[in-house]
């Protein structure tokens, strides 16, 4: 299980195909949090270093206004966040798992990448489309170490 920062093959097949990840953030009192995601990934530069997108869309939340939740509060605090997406399957040995660390931002409406990051996420979420994703955040996950296991053996 080494610590890198590019995807293989298997890992881009496993976040492509996954409907739901989880995001971690740190709270204040330095607990995790985490939260099930929708989510896209996108590769930027000569790299290809993935970045995670993950809308603050109008499903039913704690708070409306989507900068006062709680994952928002976190990252604003402290930027440090996990994606993780996984296989489950009640054969044991198709599971796997694929951990995205990273730094976490906010994007709002008229970031240069916020069109980009709506438009991932309505590709795969057919939902989205009648969401008003356009004037919402999404939260942003600079990706800079990648993690995965596989019961059959990846690596």
């Amino acid at each position: 299980m080494a610590i890198r920062a590019a995807l293989t093959a298997r890992e881009r097949e496993l976040l492509e195909t996954a409907r739901r990840a989880v995001l971690a953030t740190v709270a204040a009192d330095g607990s995790p949090r985490a939260v099930p995601i929708c989510f896209a990934v996108w590769f930027v530069g000569p790299d290809s270093r993935p970045v995670v997108y993950s809308a603050l869309d109008e499903k039913p939340k704690r708070d409306a206004d989507p900068h006062a939740l709680a994952r928002v509060r976190d990252l604003l605090a402290r930027p440090s966040a996990t994606v993780l997406a996984d296989v489950w399957d009640e054969d044991w040995s198709r599971l796997a798992w694929v951990q995205l660390r990273g730094s976490a931002s906010l994007m709002e409406p008229g970031h240069p990448e916020h069109a980009r990051a709506v438009t991932a996420l309505r590709a795969r979420y057919p939902q989205y489309v009648g969401h008003a994703l356009e004037s919402r955040p999404i939260v942003r996950v600079e990706v800079t170490a990648v993690r995965s296991w596989s019961a059959g053996g990846w690596e």
